[in-house]
């Protein structure tokens, strides 16, 4: 009986504890040989062979895809130019996007 209270404690303070954690820290990231252009060309065509939606934007340094989500925060894989490539960093937000990690390191 005394177990319960615990066990609801402990569980209350892993839920908080995630709400604290930095939202902007990236969940990956890489290295690659390719221009921020063609990485992203990349990711684009591997996610949309998954049935997904991506939008890209881009400025004269970086390339940023987004899949949007009704129901979480933005999945993003953002790519910057690098003297010998780019520099990616993906930020997987939401519970059932595991792919975006593996399509990501497989364009890279």
């Amino acid at each position: 009986m005394r177990f319960l209270p615990f066990a609801a404690a402990s569980f209350t303070i892993t839920l908080l504890a995630g709400c604290a954690s930095a939202p902007n820290q990236p969940t990956k990231e890489l290295l690659t040989a390719k221009s921020p252009e063609a990485f992203s060309a990349c990711v684009m065509q591997k996610l949309q062979e998954n049935q997904q939606s991506p939008n890209v934007t881009h400025t004269s340094r970086s390339y940023r895809v987004i899949l949007s989500s009704p129901v979480a925060a933005d999945n993003v894989i953002e790519t910057f130019k690098g003297d010998t490539g780019g520099k990616v960093y993906v930020y997987q937000r939401g519970l059932f996007s595991e792919n975006l990690v593996r399509v990501a390191s497989q364009c890279a």
